[in-house]
């Protein structure tokens, strides 16, 4: 499975996740590791969410390269 999957799964996950302390802990995890990079800022939910969309159309327009095609690529 790809990252792109991947992140697209725990985005999912995330939206049904009812469990606020365990919700809590996550956010504060994310959190705590942007701020040790220092130059990183969380994404604004209308951020978050044009990524989304624009991800979603990249896909259904096949404007996206597997991972196989791109380290082809590099070599």
């Amino acid at each position: 499975m790809d990252i792109q999957t991947r992140k697209l799964n725990l985005i999912t996950y995330l939206a049904q996740l009812q469990d606020e302390s365990f919700f809590n802990k996550i956010e504060e995890y994310i959190l705590s590791k942007l701020e040790k990079d220092g130059n990183n800022k969380p994404f604004s939910i209308e951020e978050l969410n044009s990524r989304i969309d624009q991800s979603l159309e990249d896909s259904t327009n096949d404007r996206i390269t597997n991972s196989n095609d791109l380290l082809s690529e590099f070599k």
